[in-house]
C-alpha cells in the first residue's frame, strides 16, 4: 500500500501513522535491546535490526516535525 504524499496528508492521518509508528519503533527498540544484552549470540542480526530501527525513528521523526508544520498554519 502506498504512503500519501505529504502534501495530502492532514493532521489526523498524520497523527495516526504517528501512533502506528510509536508503536512499532517501541517494539523495534525492545528487540533491539534484547538483542544487545544477549550479544555475542544473533551478532549476524545486529545490523540489520539497528538499520530497521534507525529507519522507524527517522520516518516517525519527519512525521512529528509535518504534524508541528501543520499545526503552526
Amino acid at each position: 500500500m502506498p504512503q500519501p504524499s505529504e502534501t495530502t496528508l492532514n493532521k489526523d492521518e498524520l497523527k495516526t501513522q504517528i501512533k502506528r509508528l510509536n508503536s512499532k519503533a517501541g517494539q523495534l527498540k525492545m528487540d533491539l535491546h534484547d538483542l544487545a544484552e544477549g550479544l555475542p549470540t544473533d551478532f549476524e542480526n545486529l545490523m540489520s535490526l539497528a538499520s530497521q530501527t534507525y529507519a522507524v525513528y527517522r520516518q516517525l521523526d519527519e512525521l512529528k516535525k509535518q504534524l508541528t508544520q501543520l499545526e503552526q498554519k
